[in-house]
């Protein structure tokens, strides 16, 4: 069976660049570990999608381990679509409109 596609929605994905930013701003290599790190949760939701928590109605939330962040997603039939890379000082929610 092929692999599930995984597809950013447009915020996350400015929200991945703003965070990426902000590290790269500060050091470099934290900026390229936070990349790694969300690459990595990409691959563990990739690979069971509904392991990770529910969180809001219709998504499920991966807490990226040495980041304040989550990933926060929704797993349709063939495709798990990113709707927010939230900072856990961010106001909760603020991704459901999406």
């Amino acid at each position: 069976m092929p692999p599930i596609e995984v597809s950013f929605h447009p915020e996350a994905a400015e929200e991945v660049e703003t965070a990426r930013q902000w590290y790269a701003e500060r050091s470099p290599p934290a900026a390229e570990a936070f990349l790694v790190e969300l690459d990595l949760a990409v691959e563990r939701v990739r690979e069971a999608p509904h392991r990770w928590p529910r969180y809001g109605i219709g998504a499920r939330r991966y807490i990226l381990p040495r980041f304040p962040f989550s990933m926060i997603y929704r797993v349709q039939a063939e495709l798990i679509e990113v709707v927010a890379v939230a900072h856990h000082r961010r106001k909760p929610g603020y991704w459901k409109s999406r």
